[in-house]
Parts: structure tokens; sequence; C-alpha cells
């Protein structure tokens, strides 16, 4: 048995949500204290009588990418879908996650479609990265299939403008398959987010609206950002023996030096950090690590896989969706709160009748 096998769970299939509520605040909250082990039920919407007037609420303010792209083989029509995962400034080469029969070749192109199903921009073939991941260039669609494009976009335009025309909400496979519908696009993105750069929405933070942010604040809890794009490190499954070595994708994160000024006054007068979402968590800890333990101005790559035992520097309290077995954000809430306390707050939530992953409900550990 590898050591990722302890983090297993059994979840009936009807307990994964397919869409978020009505109203985001009305998720339910569970409150696991580390302290006495016990276990509360509550809803998001009671976070203004959970937390602190001294405490300050870190949110991750990236933006999701409309990164999933689908469309077809230039030269032989046969299907293709792809997820963008980052670009290269320089050469304006994307790297991109692909899916599609035969092999595809140097030199040639994909079409990609737009949301009406439409053929628009074409990808043409570069490479392939060690990992297996292709390597195109984006192309202005020719004249043929050009239908309807935007003047606007050329061959030097971003990736996220590209992506606005042509790509789709990159929603998890346990949610209607990957399928994106027109309210995804404003569900899966968190009200506060700012800088595009994410594949995937740091879900913990959907469960926010501007009133119950604004509640949060009037009551004296302070609130500060962080960045970090969600990539493919978040999500890529443990296929090691041993924790110790697998190995994370990078991504790119950074914090400002007000944000922690504000942090750091804080918590020096006795107020918690209370990270929403584990990316929240991995950028405040890797700024720490990057800086001898302490929390200042930080921007760069990380790769920090929080696995048991490990000494948190910065993070008093954590607000984080339920997630997937056997996961490295499983994991990571494990380091925080002890195994045995999380998978006991999971076997509750299950009995309970919680709402798991992406669209689901929330814990806050304390």
């Amino acid at each position: 048995m590898s050591e990722i096998d302890i983090y297993d769970y059994q979840l009936p299939r009807e307990r994964i949500a397919q869409q978020p509520l009505p109203t985001r605040s009305d998720a339910r909250l569970m409150l696991v204290n580390r302290r006495d082990g016990s276990i509360e039920h509550y809803h998001v919407r009671d976070l203004p009588d959970l937390l602190r007037s001294e405490d300050t609420l870190v949110l991750n303010d990236s933006r999701v990418i409309p990164a999933r792209m689908v469309g077809f083989r230039t030269r032989t029509g046969g299907r293709w879908q792809g997820l963008f995962l980052q670009a290269d400034d320089e050469s304006g080469v994307w790297e991109v996650l692909t899916k599609t029969r035969g092999k595809l070749v140097p030199g040639e192109t994909i079409t990609v479609e737009d949301r009406n199903g439409l053929p628009g921009m074409r990808l043409e073939v570069v490479a392939r990265t060690e990992a297996g991941h292709l390597l195109v260039l984006p192309r202005s669609p020719s004249d043929s299939i050009g239908q309807g494009d935007s003047p606007n976009l050329t061959e030097d335009s971003a990736p996220h403008e590209w992506l606005q025309r042509y790509g789709r909400v990159p929603l998890p496979p346990y949610i209607r398959d990957g399928h994106m519908v027109d309210a995804d696009v404003e569900q899966y993105q968190t009200v506060f987010s700012k800088t595009p750069g994410s594949v995937a929405a740091p879900t913990a933070g959907l469960h926010f609206t501007p009133s119950l942010l604004k509640q949060i604040k009037a009551d004296g809890t302070e609130t500060a950002s962080v960045t970090l794009h969600v990539g493919l490190g978040t999500f890529r499954p443990v296929a090691t023996e041993s924790l110790s070595d697998h190995v994370m994708h990078t991504e790119w994160a950074e914090i400002s030096e007000d944000n922690a000024d504000l942090i750091n006054d804080r918590r020096g007068a006795g107020g918690r950090c209370v990270a929403v979402g584990t990316t929240s968590v991995r950028t405040l800890e890797s700024a720490a690590a990057a800086l001898a333990g302490n929390l200042g101005v930080w921007s760069g790559t990380t790769d920090l896989f929080i696995r048991p035992p490990y000494d948190f520097k910065v993070v008093d309290a954590l607000m984080t969706n339920f997630h997937l077995p056997k996961s490295t954000l499983l994991v990571l809430v494990s380091a925080f709160a002890t195994r045995e306390l999380i998978m006991e707050a999971y076997a509750k939530a299950v009995e309970n009748e919680y709402r798991f992953f992406s669209y689901g409900d929330a814990m806050l550990i304390v």
C-alpha cells in the first residue's frame, strides 16, 4: 500500500455537486476545531459570527480564464479538445494539454471552434514537451473559415484575449463531464477575481457574495489578497509510492507588500490569518519559505507540496471545500488538521449529506 492510500474515502456519486446553490453563501459550512476535535455545522453566511474582528481573511484573486478548447484537426476533421496551460511571452508558444485520436505532428493545424460551434482560430503544432503536452502557435483564421472573427484579434494578441472568444469554462470532469452551460461563465468565478490566469477556480472563494464580504468587513475583519494561478499542479494525481517522491507542477503566485504588512500587523496584534482555499495557503507558505519563515512581498513560481508533518509559518485557520480522495489537496488539509480528524470530518460530511467538490459545501478549520 502506498502512502496516498490512507487518504482514500468512499463518496456516493450523488454527493458530487453539479451546480452551485442559487445563493452562494447558503452553502453549508462545517466548523472543525483542531484543539478539541469538535465538529459543528453552520452555513457560509454564518462566517461573520465565526470570525474575529482582529482576523484577516486572505483571498486568492486569480481569475479563471476559459481555458478549455474544442475543435478538429484541420486536415482530417478528427475531433480534438485541449486545455490551455501557459504561454511563453517571448516566443508566443502555448502549452496545451491535448486529447485526440492519432498523433499530431509538427506543422499540422487544429481548428478551434467558438462556443456556437463555428470554426475560428487555428493552432499550429510546434512540438511536444517531455510530459507529452502539445506546444502550439495561435494563428488567425483563414478567410475561408474566419466568418465573424473579431478584427481586434491578431497573432500577437494575449492568450486570454483569444480564449475569451474561443475558449470554454474549464469545468472539472466530475461536473457534467466537463461540459459548461452559460451560467458557468459567472458561477465558476469568484466575485473578487481580478488577475486572469487560472485554469480552475479557487473554489473555496466561490461561496462569497459582495454582501457577505461587506458584512464581514463591517464586523472588523479585514481582507487581504494574494494571487496564485491555479494550474495542473493543484490537481495532478499522486502516482508515487512515497508522498515525498511526488513532484508538483509549478504555479505562479505573488503577494504584495501592502497585503503582507496587513497580515503581519494583524497577526502581531493577536489576529488569525484565515486562508480561503488551499491556493491561498500555498501562496502564503511559499512566500514565507522563500523569506526565511517571514511573510513579505514575494512573487515567483511554487511547487510546494504541503504534507505531514509540516510546520505552518503563517496560516492560522483555513476555509476550504471538500476534496477528491487521494489528492494533494486532501493531504494538505490533513497536514493542517491531522489525517484522523479530517477523515472523521469527511465521514460526517457524507453522513450529513454535504455537497462535495468545486460547486459543493465547505469547512472552516480553526
